[in-house]
């Protein structure tokens, strides 16, 4: 006997609320009611079953609006009359009384909320990132976001130099981020500043747990997609994540908990997949032992998290930014993202991700390896002295200040403290001219790499010699006696 399952209801006697039941099959896959059977399958018949099977076409397409798609038959098993109510899938969403269901699993399901507004979307053949949005110009989108992209397409060859190379407007419209003139969620998420604007939430928030599991610290990241995923993966593996030091020989070798590369797509798929209407961020958890990623999104229907560590379709949550990110060259194979991320962990030597999907979200959790506690390790966690760690920077050349920082740049560990001396009197020079210097900037002019420049100014912060006054886009520095 088979279950009840997507495509299969038992019900015992027929109830005109059932109707829910017929609704959900027409708004999902389509599926069988069956009326006579209990809900351990077995045949009891159903009461009055010939004189359902004339009333119930009449009540499916008064109450339902349903005609063609569901056939009502009268079907002998063991003696009894049962009826079978198979409805396929309805090509328009079909509500009952006012309210919309939907099948899931073995379960019907009440539409509501942001999940009624993608139903209603995903019959219309549209998408959350795909609606146009009033009141925004091509003029209102970020130049430096619209000009990464532009370089990252060149260099993937995903699109042509004659493409990249053509006004703003024409090179969204072959992105297919502009319908009736008008600029789509995803050219908002993607290219303006702040894309909380048109959706709450559109931004990363990540945070670090001491050994107690109480928050020690966190950063938001916000910004257009692409700066979240740059900014937001250079910030875990510069101050959230500890890396593993040894040598070989004169080469000094580093090895992080989680790759870069395996950091990246997983941020990448969070990006692409989240569901924007939901009103919440991107949580990233990071502790001793493990790093945790949380997206407020759904699987497809007939996908479990065990679907995702197997070859699969590539279905994103958000055509259009997918679509983009892909032409930016950030995603090298539509499908393939599960893949990579494993891949990079197993070349790395440390264990690979696990998944878990819950009702509103998936969960990605990176396990850690146990930590060498050689003498050489360098920490970037090690603890937060910020000028506003509730505020997340929009610039990335401009560090968090936390004074602990100690970087891994092969060119930034020096044993010859005359040189500390006076990188740290040179850079100080530097911001007293010119107290608006990022210190991207600041590296540039004295010839140092940008993270040397970052470990001066986080140590400088803390030994009272440097103040970082005011936001970080539109703030100063201030050198203090």
């Amino acid at each position: 006997m088979n279950r009840e399952s997507q495509h299969v209801e038992w019900k015992e006697q027929w109830r005109d609320e059932y109707l829910k039941w017929v609704s959900a099959f027409a708004n999902a896959d389509g599926g069988t009611l069956t009326i006579g059977r209990d809900d351990r399958g077995v045949p009891v018949g159903a009461t009055n079953a010939r004189q359902l099977l004339e009333e119930l076409p009449n009540k499916i397409r008064d109450l339902l609006g349903i005609v063609v798609e569901v056939e009502v038959n009268l079907v002998e098993e063991a003696g009894h009359e049962l009826i079978d109510v198979v409805v396929d899938p309805y090509p328009t969403p079909i509500s009952y009384r006012g309210a919309y269901h939907v099948r899931s699993g073995s379960t019907k399901q009440e539409l509501k909320g942001a999940a009624l507004d993608r139903f209603l979307l995903r019959k219309q053949g549209r998408h959350w990132d795909g609606v146009p949005v009033p009141g925004y110009a091509v003029d209102d989108l970020n130049d430096a976001a619209v000009q990464t992209f532009r370089k990252r397409s060149l260099q993937s060859r995903r699109l042509t130099s004659d493409v990249l190379d053509e006004p703003r407007a024409a090179l969204l419209d072959k992105l297919n981020l502009i319908e009736a003139g008008r600029l789509k969620r995803a050219a908002l998420l993607l290219f303006h500043s702040e894309p909380e604007r048109v959706a709450t939430g559109a931004y990363l928030k990540i945070e670090f747990f001491d050994d107690t599991g109480e928050l020690a610290y966190h950063d938001t990241v916000h910004g257009d997609l692409f700066h979240q995923v740059d900014f937001g993966l250079d910030l875990i593996m510069t101050k959230y994540m500890k890396a593993s030091i040894r040598y070989e020989g004169l080469q000094r070798v580093e090895t992080f908990p989680v790759p870069d590369g395996a950091l990246r797509e997983a941020l990448i798929n969070a990006v692409i997949h989240k569901d924007y209407a939901s009103g919440n961020p991107i949580q990233i958890s990071v502790y001793d032992d493990q790093l945790m990623i949380w997206n407020n999104g759904e699987l497809p229907p007939d996908w479990t998290a065990e679907t995702l560590t197997s070859r699969h379709t590539s279905r994103p949550f958000n055509p259009d930014v997918a679509g983009t990110f892909f032409r930016s060259g950030l995603i090298e194979a539509w499908g393939r993202g599960i893949e990579r991320i494993v891949s990079s962990c197993r070349r790395n030597g440390t264990p690979g991700p696990t998944f878990a999907h819950e009702p509103g979200g998936l969960w990605v959790t990176f396990p850690f390896a146990a930590v060498s506690t050689d003498t050489n390790e360098v920490s970037t966690d090690t603890g937060e002295i910020s000028t506003d760690t509730d505020e997340a920077s929009t610039d990335t050349a401009e560090v968090s200040t936390d004074t602990s920082e100690i970087s891994t740049d092969t060119d930034e560990v020096s044993t010859d403290t005359h040189a500390d001396a006076s990188t740290d009197t040179q850079l100080l020079g530097q911001l007293a001219d010119d107290p608006t210097l990022t210190l991207l900037e600041v590296a540039d002019r004295l010839g140092v790499s940008t993270r040397t420049a970052e470990r001066v100014a986080a140590r400088l912060v803390q030994t009272g010699r440097l103040r970082r006054i005011g936001p970080r886009k539109s703030g100063h520095w201030e050198v203090l006696p």
